[in-house]
């Protein structure tokens, strides 16, 4: 297979292939083996006749036209790979020789991620969560372990957020009492929202004895719900005080100076564990808003697919698949795409801004952070480092891996270049900031040597052929 490759306007490349007739034809005879498994011609078991019969029969331009729909995808990810094209979307195809005899020539346009300039990146300011402990914070976790032994209390007073009060409830759609939603002296947190949000409001400043009428959407969506609610008793939490005698029942320790000491280690080791993550998340969405651009919907509609994949895999992992979870939560495929659009769109954001700052401040052409990271890649996969890279070449994948350590070079660039602060200005200590553990990803490495591109990555085929017939579904043969 020959290929050249060609930049056009709009963020699009041409390939143009050509394959010569002798590679072409080894596919036709695996194209006329396959359509033998669906004939029953007379005297022939099916997939026994030769193929010399099959032509008789169908005729050589069906065995052509079943190759072409088989091998292009390959043809076209083999030349994808050679001229590391970095698509983004399917490709569109047209075949300019060879449909009826001798070697096949076809074009392949394909949209590819836009390399922007970009500016401001210099001179961020990130803000981000004081790695501090506050008394609030420790209060917090106080008053968490003292409602474990709190008790209950009846007021004589107008409801306020945190009481509990018995209420009788009923909630009525269409003329139908709503499952869940109709009960008798039940209890109820104010502010808790777990009924409705509305009822909250209601609640506040009610007394013993009000009846509530009022309105509100089904948490469902299914229209609205007349909620009728009877105020019949009014609690208040009664928390104990800390001393030593509650710190020993509730923990390990026998002094409440003691709990309160752990309890303030304990948030500020989790805080200073969370810099690292919350400056390079602060870094990430600052790049994103300065990206200008509009975004390719290839470029986002592949994000989404991105997400959808993880999501089945998760699922899978819990036993379930997409489609049933789909079923069960009586959801269409599209209504996932759109939830997850807003994040895809700032994901797309993000990377393009990311490779922006790696060119621009010349992090890409660092062949030292590649290397290392297939030292550790082969570490992980307990491979030798040059099997990994030619793995990682063969598959089409190295493209992706020297991209995604560029992108982390950048985000360390922006680190270590920004001014980060927490909320009250102050500056944030810099020993808190270390890079995290470079994260392998297996399907980057679990690579089958029978396998082309990825076609999910790189889109299949649509082929314009010379008969107008629209493409084929092989695209995952590819």
């Amino acid at each position: 297979v020959d290929s050249t490759v060609e930049t056009l306007d709009g963020d699009r490349v041409r390939l143009s292939v050509a394959v010569d007739a002798d590679e072409f034809e080894v596919a036709v005879d695996a194209a006329f083996r396959r359509i033998g498994q669906g004939l029953r011609l007379p005297g022939f078991r099916p997939g026994k006749a030769p193929r010399r019969v099959l032509e008789a029969r169908i005729g050589l331009e069906a065995g052509r036209q079943e190759a072409l729909e088989h091998a292009l995808p390959d043809y076209y990810g083999r030349a994808l790979v050679h001229h590391e094209v970095d698509a983004i979307g399917r490709p569109e195809i047209r075949i300019t020789g060879g449909a009826d005899s001798g070697s096949v020539t076809f074009d392949a346009v394909i949209p590819v991620r836009p390399r922007l300039s970009i500016s401001g990146h210099r001179n961020l300011r990130l803000e981000i969560m004081s790695p501090e402990v506050s008394n609030e914070e420790v209060e917090a976790q106080v008053d968490a372990l003292r409602s474990q032994l709190a008790t209950l209390e009846a007021v004589e007073r107008p409801v306020a957020q945190g009481d509990l009060v018995t209420i009788d409830v009923e909630g009525v759609c269409g003329g139908e009492p709503v499952p869940g939603l109709t009960a008798t002296e039940y209890l109820y947190e104010v502010g808790s929202g777990t009924v409705t949000p509305d009822l909250d409001d209601y609640l506040n400043g009610a007394s013993v004895g009000d009846d509530l009428e009022f309105e509100a959407d089904h948490r469902d969506g299914e229209g609205r719900v007349s909620f009728s609610v009877s105020v019949k008793a009014v609690q208040t939490r009664l928390l104990p005080e800390l001393d030593d005698e509650l710190a020993a029942e509730v923990s390990q320790f026998s002094t409440a100076e003691a709990l309160v000491s752990d309890l303030r280690d304990r948030i500020g080791h989790a805080k200073r564990h969370q810099v690292g993550m919350l400056a390079r998340d602060a870094a990430a969405r600052a790049v994103a808003d300065l990206v200008t651009i509009e975004v390719p919907p290839d470029l986002v509609e592949s994000e989404i697919d991105e997400r959808i994949r993880d999501l089945d895999a998760r699922l899978r992992s819990q036993g379930l698949d997409l489609e049933r979870y789909l079923e069960a939560t009586d959801r269409e495929p599209d209504e996932i795409r759109e939830e997850f659009r807003e994040a895809a769109e700032v994901a797309a954001r993000v990377d393009l801004g990311l490779r922006a700052v790696a060119y621009v401040e010349y992090l890409d052409e660092n062949d030292g952070r590649l290397d290392s990271y297939l030292d550790a890649m082969a570490v992980q996969t307990g491979l030798d480092v040059e099997e990994v890279r030619a793995r990682l070449a063969d598959s089409g994948r190295m493209l992706e891996v020297r991209a995604d350590v560029s992108k982390r070079a950048a985000l360390e660039w922006l680190l270590d270049s920004a001014d980060i602060v927490d909320e009250a200005g102050n500056p944030v200590d810099r020993e808190l900031l270390e890079p995290p553990e470079p994260v392998i990803p297996e399907e980057v490495v679990a690579v089958d040597e029978t396998d082309g591109v990825d076609p999910d990555n790189n889109g299949g085929t649509g082929v314009d052929r010379e008969d107008g017939e629209p493409a084929g579904d092989e695209e995952e043969d590819a």
